[in-house]
C-alpha cells in the first residue's frame, strides 16, 4: 500500500515516528508520500525523507499561507525546487473556507504552481475546501496537460467523472470509512478504480474505528478495505491497483 498524503513532520508524531513507521511496515504500507505545504514543512518533509526511505517528499504552497505577498511565496518555492529532489507540486489550491481575504490571490498562487507542475512535467497535489467551482475551473484552463490528484476529495461524483476526464485522479481518505459519507461512498463506487489513491492525510481524518483521534498513515489499510468493499473486489486486487496508480502519477518506481 502507498499513503499519497502524510504529514508526519507534524508535531502530533515527535514522540512516536518511529514506531508509527514500524507499524507502516507492520501493515505492507510500503511508501508514503510525505506533502510539505509552507516553507517550513518543505523542508521537513526533505529532512526527513533523508533520513527515512519509506518517504516521498512534495513542496507547495498551501492556500492558507498565502498572502499578499504570494509572488514573493512562489519564486522562494521555486528556488528551493531547484535544489531539492521532489515527487509533486503542493499541497496547493483553494481555501475559503476560513477567510476569504486573499481569494484573488490564491487562484493566482495556485495557477501558477500548476503552470510550475506542467513545467517540472510533475504531479500537483491539490487542496480544495469551499472553492469546488474555482478549482475546477482553473485545472480545466490546462486543458488536460495537468496531471495530479484531487487530495481528499470531498466533492460530487458527478464532479470527480470530470476531474478524471481532464487526467486527474482522485484520492479518497478516512471520510469514505465514515457511516454517513454518502458522497465519499458515491465517488468510490461510481469511479473507475484505475484513478483512485488513497490518503490518510494524517493526523487529520482518522478512518474508522479511529475517527476523532490521531491518524496515522498505517491507517491507510481501512480506507483501502472500504473501497475494495464498495467496488466489490478483494483488498488484494484494490492495493495492487490503488498501488500501481500511486507509483505512475508520482513517479515512485
Amino acid at each position: 500500500m502507498i499513503d499519497t498524503h502524510c504529514h508526519f513532520f507534524d508535531e502530533e508524531f515527535e514522540n512516536d515516528l518511529d514506531e508509527c513507521i514500524a507499524r507502516c511496515k507492520e501493515f505492507n504500507i510500503e511508501k508514503i508520500v510525505l506533502v510539505g505545504f509552507s516553507y517550513d514543512t518543505n523542508r521537513k518533509a526533505q529532512e526527513l525523507a533523508k533520513k527515512y526511505d519509506i518517504f516521498y517528499p512534495t513542496a507547495g504552497v498551501h492556500p492558507e499561507e498565502c498572502n499578499s505577498e504570494y509572488k514573493a511565496q512562489f519564486a522562494e518555492l521555486v528556488e528551493y525546487i531547484k535544489k531539492n529532489k521532489i515527487y509533486a507540486i503542493g499541497e496547493c489550491g483553494l481555501d475559503y473556507h476560513w477567510s476569504t481575504e486573499f481569494v484573488e490571490e490564491q487562484k493566482e498562487l495556485f495557477r501558477m504552481q500548476c503552470e510550475l507542475a506542467i513545467k517540472l512535467d510533475l504531479p500537483v497535489i491539490v487542496h480544495s475546501r469551499d472553492a469546488a467551482q474555482d478549482t475546477f475551473d482553473i485545472i480545466k484552463s490546462f486543458n488536460g496537460k495537468l496531471k495530479g490528484v484531487m487530495h481528499c476529495y470531498s466533492g460530487s461524483a458527478e464532479m470527480a467523472k470530470e476531474y478524471v476526464k481532464l487526467g486527474m485522479y482522485i484520492s479518497l481518505g478516512g471520510p469514505v470509512t465514515f457511516k454517513n459519507a454518502k458522497e465519499p461512498k458515491r465517488v468510490a463506487t461510481e469511479i473507475d478504480i484505475n484513478r483512485l489513491l488513497i490518503e490518510t492525510d494524517s493526523p487529520f481524518l482518522a478512518p474508522d474505528p479511529y475517527r476523532g483521534k490521531r491518524n496515522e498513515s498505517s491507517y491507510v489499510r481501512f480506507v483501502l478495505a472500504k473501497i475494495a468493499e464498495l467496488k466489490n473486489i478483494s483488498v488484494e486486487e484494490a492495493e495492487r491497483i490503488t498501488t500501481a496508480n500511486a507509483n505512475a502519477l508520482f513517479g515512485l518506481n
